[in-house]
């Protein structure tokens, strides 16, 4: 697909207001419904939402396609309960700072599963970035409540689900990677609901639809986004997300956000930031030392 990234960025700040106003709803909706319920009707009514799109386009899930995106559904299915509890039992700024330690646990992976070299300036902005979480979580300081247990169990398995999207670059159409994403994970998040399981009430069903509505929509865009630009293009815009969610859990949910939280989260979304910037430049390269010479 051609680059173009000015339609990638509008896709990531979609995808930032998508996900916002999601982590809003989960708060609202676990009042009355247990969060590992929550995941599964996110993935089962965003199934829904995603329908028309897969009935309108019958090639775009292509049963070979199956084992690649099992691999990143499973660990996604972990980073979805995980998120989903921790969104619901903890101050949203303190979840989001957490999450986006993700892309830092995702280069150890591939340093350690996919072989890939690191250098120094590399393993320094890993260190930063995990200075970073721990200026957030304050050991001894700050309660190590489920909460932010789930957060930090959510941030290593989405880390996983992008050493698993690496495989899928270039092979599938950003639309089939959302979707499967719902497919998949849809009966193991019933199982896991079952143990919790009660009806949700009346009022709580509105919530619910627009819940699955918001995952679809920010699944969607976020693919989109990346499909259409490199990821340093368009990942500073993510802060977007941190800004929306801090102001909706202090204007809607009295959350105190301390200056810890956004030193932290600061120093680890800068840090992810300058790995995606250095991974696009070695890729730049990589690409250049392939072409042929050219007679001068």
């Amino acid at each position: 697909m051609k680059t173009d990234t000015s339609r990638g960025i509008q896709a990531m700040v979609l995808s930032c207001i998508a996900f916002a106003s999601m982590w809003v709803m989960i708060r609202y909706a676990s009042r009355d419904v247990h969060a590992f319920e929550i995941v599964f009707f996110r993935n089962a009514i965003g199934t829904l939402w995603l329908l028309p799109m897969m009935l309108r386009n019958p090639g775009l899930i292509r049963r070979e396609r199956l084992t690649a995106n099992l691999r990143r559904a499973t660990s996604g299915f972990i980073a979805t309960m995980g998120t989903f509890y921790a969104v619901s039992h903890a101050p949203m700024a303190t979840v989001l700072s957490i999450n986006y330690t993700a892309p830092l646990f995702a280069t150890v992976g591939a340093v350690l599963f996919l072989g890939e070299r690191i250098h120094i300036r590399r393993v320094l902005a890993l260190a930063a970035g995990f200075v970073g979480m721990l200026i957030v979580l304050r050991p001894g300081a700050v309660p190590l409540t489920p909460g932010i247990i789930a957060a930090m169990i959510s941030a290593v398995s989405t880390a996983f689900s992008i050493v698993a999207i690496r495989a899928l670059v270039g092979k599938d159409d950003s639309r089939a990677v959302a979707a499967w994403s719902f497919i998949l994970m849809t009966i193991p998040s019933f199982i896991a609901a079952l143990p919790v399981w009660s009806w949700p009430p009346l009022h709580a069903w509105v919530l619910l639809v627009m819940i699955g509505g918001a995952a679809a929509i920010g699944q969607l865009t976020l693919s989109r986004a990346f499909a259409l630009a490199e990821a340093s293009a368009v990942l500073p815009y993510d802060f977007v997300r941190f800004a929306l969610i801090a102001s909706f859990g202090i204007g809607l949910f009295g959350e105190r956000l301390d200056g810890y939280t956004i030193l932290g989260g600061t120093i680890i979304f800068a840090t992810t930031i300058y790995l995606a910037v250095r991974e696009a430049k070695v890729a730049r390269d990589a690409r250049a030392a392939s072409l042929p010479e050219q007679p001068g």
